[in-house]
């Protein structure tokens, strides 16, 4: 927008030599019927170049200062670049805090507003993009909510998408009968995903019995599992009832069930084939309507190589696989779970970040136990760093940082990636996760090269 058609000529060239494609404007009044039309089409204008003065001798930029107004009025995100041969200091700071883009004098240098011009625009495509993004994350996190709200989820947190997309998966196949296997390691949330399928079920009225294979001999599962006649082994005293028979019309979990001993396999199977058992030292069957729920942390296929798992007994308890992730690759969930089991005092920012350090071998279990240690460790209202005693902090790790930035160090490339793959690509919710402006995660991801706005 200049009233020169020289000048209009020399920019239309200049911006040719790039890409770009421009419309000029020798007038206020042109310009703005331009804009407008470009505004309410299919094509509106990524950036505009305008002069400050449009009449025969006038210097005073007037002119200009109303037609900046007018453009920003319809589009305030647009890039200004201000252009004059009457440089006023005063009125160039004045307008950039109004929102002008770039102030150059005439003549101009071509290489120098050349670079304004492509950074400008790159700089606005990011914006747009981590707009689209955040619009994005949010009406995903909108659906995720309003899904989760349907849900009984027996006061569990689940913040990542990760988790979010267990629960609901969850939660979609608990009406139904099918036996589900839940897989991760230990401390890392199987019981509550067992019990959110359980009380979203059919049955939820019924019982949840639940019966940890690792923690009990492996001679005596079998008598927890299907109950013992008196005499049926030594300290039998009296007939019991087994988990079967407790959890009869409703759900029975089985945790570790890599640890049931290949006998113990063999009747289970024949429990969920047929619903009939017999009491350890009975020849009595019995008849039982049970849904079973298995977990475990062991490597049931390797177990099968090796001859230790039933390889018919896994195909029939791995109808529907849920994976619970381990705490580390659930960044997400770290500070939130921490606040949860808090009561009375608060986490420090230099605290969050190290709990986003940490590698959490015992998943959420060690974090609990860590947060309890904490609140009684701590002198006062407020949880520090060092009331965290976590052993894999280095020392070099514990920096002070300012209420603007939680990470103390730079993620590295796998903590991005790992971000990014948490976050289904939503590099809103990917920088949430590692604390961090889009605009940081956009820099850290040019730098090591991965790609922008694929989701």
């Amino acid at each position: 927008m200049d009233d020169n058609p020289q000048v209009l000529d020399a920019l239309a060239l200049l911006f040719t030599l790039d890409g770009y494609q421009s419309e000029r404007a020798q007038s206020p009044t042109a310009a703005m019927s331009l804009f407008e039309q470009a505004q309410s089409g299919d094509t509106p204008f990524d950036l505009v170049v305008q002069d400050m003065n449009f009449s025969t001798d006038t210097t005073g930029g007037a002119e200009g200062l109303q037609l900046f107004a007018q453009l920003r009025a319809l589009n305030p995100d647009i890039p200004i670049v201000l252009l004059t041969a009457w440089t006023h200091l005063e009125q160039a700071v004045e307008l950039v805090k109004a929102g002008a883009a770039d102030y150059l004098a005439k003549p101009w240098h071509d290489e120098k507003l050349r670079i304004s011009v492509r950074n400008l625009l790159e700089l606005s495509e990011q914006r747009a993009l981590a707009a689209r993004l955040t619009q994005a994350a949010q009406n995903d996190a909108a659906d995720r909510a309003q899904a989760l709200g349907k849900i009984d989820l027996r006061g569990g947190l689940f913040v990542s998408s990760a988790m979010q997309a267990l629960v609901q998966m969850a939660a979609r196949v608990a009406p139904s009968d099918v036996a589900v296997l839940i897989s991760g390691p230990n401390g890392a949330g199987k019981e509550r995903i067992a019990e959110i399928v359980h009380y979203n079920s059919s049955v939820r009225g019924g019982n949840l019995v639940v019966l940890n294979c690792g923690a009990l001999p492996v001679d005596l599962i079998e008598a927890e599992l299907f109950g013992a006649d008196a005499g049926a082994y030594t300290g039998a005293a009296k007939a019991r009832e087994g988990r079967f028979e407790a959890a009869d019309g409703g759900t029975l979990f089985l945790d570790e069930i890599g640890n049931l001993s290949l006998s113990g396999q063999m009747k289970l199977l024949r429990v969920l084939e047929t619903g009939r058992f017999e009491r350890l030292g009975s020849t009595k069957t019995r008849q039982v309507k049970v849904r079973v729920i298995s977990a475990t942390n062991a490597d049931l296929p390797a177990q099968i190589r090796a001859g230790l798992f039933r390889e018919d007994l896994y195909y029939r308890l791995n109808v529907v696989p849920l994976v619970v992730p381990p705490l580390h690759e659930r960044l997400a969930d770290i500070v939130p779970l921490a606040l949860s089991f808090l009561d009375g005092v608060r986490l420090s920012l230099n605290a969050q970040a190290a709990l986003k350090r940490h590698s959490w071998p015992g998943n959420v279990r060690e974090l609990r136990n860590v947060m309890t240690r904490a609140s009684l460790m701590c002198s006062g209202e407020v949880i520090e760093t060092h009331d965290l005693a976590l052993p894999d902090l280095a020392p070099a790790e514990h920096v002070e940082i300012n209420h603007a930035q939680v990470n103390a160090k730079e993620p590295s490339r796998a903590e991005l990636e790992t971000a990014l793959l948490q976050s289904g690509n939503v590099v809103a919710d990917a920088a949430a996760a590692l604390s961090m402006t889009r605009q940081s995660l956009y820099r850290r991801m040019e730098r090591f090269g991965i790609a922008r706005g694929e989701r």
